[in-house]
């Protein structure tokens, strides 16, 4: 027999990069490739790379190092958001062999031929604006959940992102598509999906490969709702100028929605959303909170917030702070800003200090873990539903609420990949939360 090769993935970054290096998996499998762990000894190592994360390059050399040091004749691509933002500095990293843009990425195993290492990485990335083709992907790596891209890409001009740079325009799958592949999901035995993209509630933009569209976010959803097989679907990110009242009511009342949404705030002073070109102000967003609890009392809010923007004061600081302290929402993504080239926000003025970034950012910090905590306190003694997840942690399983309540108990294989009737009794002292089983084990 033949000796098949092997190649191994590492992903930095975010669901949608999770979801992609999925897709590109299952192109080398068709192609004859075993995949295995990025621990083991592999012919080829693909490293999808992000552009958000702190010390992007850092990361990416030292993830280049560990492949190298499994196997030194083994061949090297890097592709993804910081493949095609700094292709060069990337290729000149020592044993890569090939790195790869926007939209060669899913392309990849036609640019492999045998597999021969090259002096000097070879470079194929586009210009951005070829970036208008809409590839599909769903990664299926954890067995209790997945994620399903729905669409890519970014329109907006948020003064401190390099997303669009790096992901080209705002386009979408085409509806149909997403429902094969929602099906094709479900058919596998996954119990939740969670809907990724760029700009999800932009969904329907580019459908046709330009900006016509038939579909909405809410008619996605409306149409994943009835999706046979599936027991829960989950929003990941969504704008809050996009989160319409509409979609909110609809999840409400939704058979397989849960009710968890994760809105973008970035900044609680209206001055600062304006030098971010933020598409909202506070007003919008605290009415989409109030919204959300009307109808859904026990729903978890998790919001993101970047910290130290240029020209941020410590006043325009304590108003994020206490706009958010007083906001009924249940835990924070702190990000602490830092600078991107080509982005207009690199070049501002004021910046703010390292120090301040980092101790504003710990603030933060400590205010998530206290929303957090108050909100599970809330959800004590209710009776929930719950997905348990594959790990046996320290003689644990844990698993999640609807409403991503982290919970845990003993250890049973059973429970992997079930979903439960529970009752919510206490907090641990780890931070999650004890339960009940309302129906014995079956």
């Amino acid at each position: 027999m033949e000796n098949r090769k092997k190649v191994a993935f590492y992903t930095l970054g975010c669901k949608l990069n999770f979801s992609e290096t999925s897709t590109i998996a299952r192109n080398f499998q068709e192609e004859g490739f075993d995949r295995v762990d990025f621990e083991e000894v592999a012919d080829m190592y693909v490293i999808n790379t992000c552009s958000v994360t702190e010390n992007a390059d850092k990361q990416f050399k030292q993830i280049v190092k560990k492949a190298m040091k499994l196997n030194d004749k083994a061949f090297v691509a890097a592709v993804g958001c910081y493949a095609q933002l700094k292709p060069e500095e990337l290729a000149s990293v020592d044993g890569v062999d090939l790195v790869l843009g926007a939209t060669e990425k899913f392309k990849i195993t036609d640019y492999i031929n045998d597999l021969s290492k090259n002096d000097m990485g070879e470079v194929h990335s586009c210009e951005i604006e070829e970036a208008d083709f809409y590839v599909g992907s769903y990664s299926i790596g954890d067995r209790t959940r997945a994620f399903l891209k729905v669409q890519d890409g970014c329109d907006y001009k948020c003064t401190y992102c390099t997303i669009p740079l790096a992901r080209g325009i705002s386009r979408s799958d085409a509806l149909e598509n997403v429902l094969k592949n929602a099906y094709e999901i479900s058919q596998q035995g996954i119990k939740e999906i969670v809907l990724t993209g760029v700009n999800i509630g932009d969904y329907g933009k580019g459908e046709f490969g330009n900006k016509k569209h038939e579909h909405t976010f809410l008619d996605l959803v409306k149409a994943l709702d009835e999706v046979e097989g599936i027991e829960r679907l989950r929003i990941s990110s969504i704008e809050p100028n996009l989160l319409k009242n509409e979609t909110i009511d609809f999840v409400s009342k939704s058979r397989t929605f849960v009710p968890h949404f994760h809105i973008p705030l970035q900044s609680g002073s209206n001055e600062i959303l304006g030098k971010m070109k933020r598409r909202y102000q506070r007003d919008v967003y605290v009415d989409r909170v109030e919204n959300i609890r009307k109808v859904m009392p026990h729903a978890c809010i998790g919001v993101d917030v970047i910290v130290g923007f240029p020209g941020e004061t410590d006043e325009h600081f304590l108003e994020t702070y206490n706009f958010l302290n007083e906001l009924d929402i249940s835990y924070l993504h702190v990000f602490t800003y830092s600078e991107r080239d080509n982005t207009e926000a690199a070049t501002m003025e004021n910046v703010v200090p390292m120090n301040v970034r980092s101790k504003r950012s710990k603030m933060l910090r400590g205010l998530s873990v206290k929303k957090r905590r108050a909100f599970y306190e809330s959800q004590i003694g209710t009776n929930r539903t719950v997905l348990f997840e594959a790990e046996n942690k320290e003689g644990y399983i844990h698993g999640f609420t609807e409403n991503y309540v982290k919970v845990k108990t003993p250890w049973n294989p059973e429970l992997v990949n079930t979903l439960r009737e529970i009752n919510l009794t206490r907090i641990d002292e780890d931070g999650s939360v004890r339960m009940e089983f309302l129906n014995s084990l079956v």
